[in-house]
């Protein structure tokens, strides 16, 4: 998973230690912006391209690379440009930058130079047919011969027992990853069952039903698959798959709940427009995003948890995967539109209200302990919970869900945050640091002019579902709350249905529109010409992706392949089709080839390595003043 992670004091004047450079007033520093960016994590994917054959293939060299990529971090640890680690699969490495990005609005023109930086470090370590790509998911991830090594599955002893998934792919320098995999299945007491729809094009099979005997299925595997859908059978299929994730850090408990409450129905609208997944074990499918995917890739759940048999061993029936969307607000005005009954345990739910927990927060942790824990080192289980939270940890950080709400850490100066999680990886890092910057300026724009974006969380369940269907981004209307500058909390639901282009864009006067708000937020700041031009294009890019003249990448990719000329109107994706659209993204993320329908232009920021010397020296000579200059 991508992860995008952004410090936020809520006011100028908040000085919180997270960085070596501190937070500056607006007075003494010009184009000062009231956040501090510390870091974007992106996962790529390793492919290797066998150019006489047409096929390309997952690279399993993850851990190799890793070795390599983090000598510099071992000697040179103060210094470092980027730093790398390992994720669930064996093709991926992890890379984030070596230093945080900074506390001034000029920060935000050195994300794109500093994703950049970190895709051209990989790939100079590269041999001459592998490519480095910020890819959401491989096309053929679990066909025949998608590896290279070429690994087979072992669906008697493999720790996932996967029909099409083998363990080499599962990454091999961290036990974490197979133990989740191994765990989640005995768990589950069967495997993990995932059903997409297929894409029925003019000859694709009528019913679709595939034959698993030949992968060597016992028959549990096509009692579990679904007529006209294609199966897939392991935590690899998600969890193998990267996305784009923020993480806000607020200044105290109560911006946290706005932040969480009140960006937790913006989740869909940024799914749909990341949108980036429409091709699973190489068929095209009626869906654009893998959110449910890998809801179902993790689903630990018995078959009492799930309401299939009466609870004798359980104790609770849990109507959601351990992954998936916010169950509850968690601010006292949110909770007026909690609408759907949460499942909790009552036990833990009380041992907090003894302990001066109020109710709203006590409801939400006590919900995460409705799970058990799926993951757990020997040398950690005894520990004094008064000194170290690695049991609420491991309990916390395995609900994944479309919002974080992040307690502060035992023994550090590193407060309050919320991490935002649904959005899809793109292919170009222009993309990537366009999303991450909108979603950061939102947040600002949200407290500042107090925005209410709540409505009935059933309804951002409806939009869960329906904001990962085929083209969403244009052909679906999400709820979506009229008047997001009341903050009257028992107004009730002021819900209407919108598409994506009018909830980003805006509805006439009927509703003002996200990027028009950004933009307002921004004319109250001094930006420098390079910023304001690099955060102008990224906007413009949103917008127009929201409106359609700029295709999401699942939109590219299914366009691309409908119009193979190896395409039969079958739904199969051959690997000579996978092998050219591998190629084309890669040239389109080098930089190689033009892309304006994903694009929406050729855009051209003013990204560099680093902030004006000019802003440098002014925030050394800040930092330098006395304290009471401020």
């Amino acid at each position: 998973m991508a992860t995008v992670v952004i410090y936020v004091p809520s006011s100028p004047h908040t000085h919180l230690k997270l960085t070596s450079v501190r937070t500056l007033p607006h007075s003494l520093t010009p184009g000062y912006c009231d956040w501090i960016c510390c870091c974007s994590n992106i996962e790529y994917m390793i492919i290797k391209l066998d150019h006489k054959n047409r096929k390309a293939r997952l690279s399993l060299r993850g851990s190799e690379l890793l070795e390599v990529l983090r000598e510099a971090e071992e000697t040179n640890p103060k210094e470092v440009r980027s730093l790398w680690r390992p994720e669930y699969g064996e093709y991926m490495v992890e890379g984030t930058p070596g230093q945080p990005y900074g506390s001034l609005v000029q920060h935000f023109n050195i994300v794109e130079h500093n994703m950049s930086f970190r895709r051209s470090e990989v790939q100079s370590l590269l041999q001459p047919d592998e490519v480095v790509l910020s890819l959401t998911s491989f096309p053929r991830l679990g066909c025949d011969d998608f590896t290279y090594p070429p690994a087979q599955p072992d669906p008697v002893s493999g720790c996932s027992r996967s029909l099409f998934f083998p363990d080499a792919a599962i990454t091999q320098g961290h036990p974490r990853f197979k133990t989740l995999t191994q765990n989640i299945r005995e768990r589950r007491g069967e495997n993990v069952a995932i059903s997409v729809p297929i894409y029925m094009d003019l000859k694709t099979p009528r019913p679709f039903v595939e034959d698993l005997s030949q992968y060597g299925d016992d028959g549990s595997s096509a009692a579990a698959a679904k007529e006209d859908h294609v199966y897939m059978d392991a935590m690899g299929f998600g969890m193998g798959c990267s996305c784009l994730q923020m993480t806000f850090q607020a200044c105290n408990i109560s911006e946290a709940r706005v932040l969480y409450d009140h960006l937790t129905p913006l989740c869909p609208v940024m799914l749909a427009l990341t949108a980036a997944t429409p091709v699973y074990r190489g068929y095209l499918t009626d869906v654009d995003c893998r959110w449910d995917v890998i809801s179902a890739s993790v689903d630990c759940r018995t078959r009492e948890e799930r309401g299939l048999e009466p609870l004798r061993n359980d104790r609770f029936v849990i109507p959601k995967s351990r992954y998936d969307s916010v169950d509850c607000y968690l601010s006292e005005c949110g909770a007026r539109y909690n609408d759907i009954p949460l499942v909790y345990n009552k036990n833990i739910q009380q041992k907090l209200l003894d302990s001066k927990v109020d109710e709203y927060l006590a409801q939400h942790i006590s919900h995460l302990f409705i799970r058990d824990s799926i993951s757990l080192f020997s040398e950690r289980i005894h520990q004094d919970d008064a000194r170290e939270m690695d049991h609420f940890e491991n309990i916390q950080s395995t609900n994944w869900q479309t919002m974080r709400f992040k307690l502060p850490s035992v023994n550090s100066n590193i407060g309050w945050r919320v991490e935002f999680r649904p959005c899809e990886v793109q292919l170009t890092d222009f993309e990537n640091a366009a999303f991450g910057v909108f979603i950061v300026l939102l947040t600002r724009a949200l407290l500042t002019f107090k925005l209410n974006m709540l409505i009935p969380i059933s309804k951002v369940d409806e939009n869960m579902k329906n904001c990962q269907k085929r083209n969403a981004v244009l052909d679906q209307k999400l709820w979506f709350r009229r008047d997001i500058f009341s903050r009257e909390c028992d107004k009730g639901d002021d819900a209407s249905q919108m598409t994506v282009g009018e909830i980003i864009n805006g509805k006439g006067e009927e509703f003002v529109g996200l990027i028009p708000l950004v933009r307002q937020y921004l004319g109250a700041l001094d930006l420098d010409a390079d910023t304001a031009c690099t955060i102008g294009q990224y906007l413009n890019f949103i917008s127009a992706r929201a409106a359609g003249t700029a295709m999401t990448t699942a939109t590219w990719m299914r366009n691309f392949i409908m119009s193979h000329p190896e395409y039969k109107q079958d739904s199969v994706v051959t690997d000579g089709i996978a092998y050219d659209l591998i190629i084309a993204a890669s040239e389109i993320t080098q930089g190689k080839q033009e892309c304006k329908e994903l694009l929406g232009g050729t855009p051209k920021t003013k990204t560099s390595e680093d902030i004006p010397k000019a802003m440098k020296k002014i925030i050394q000579m800040t930092c330098l003043a006395p304290r009471n200059a401020e």
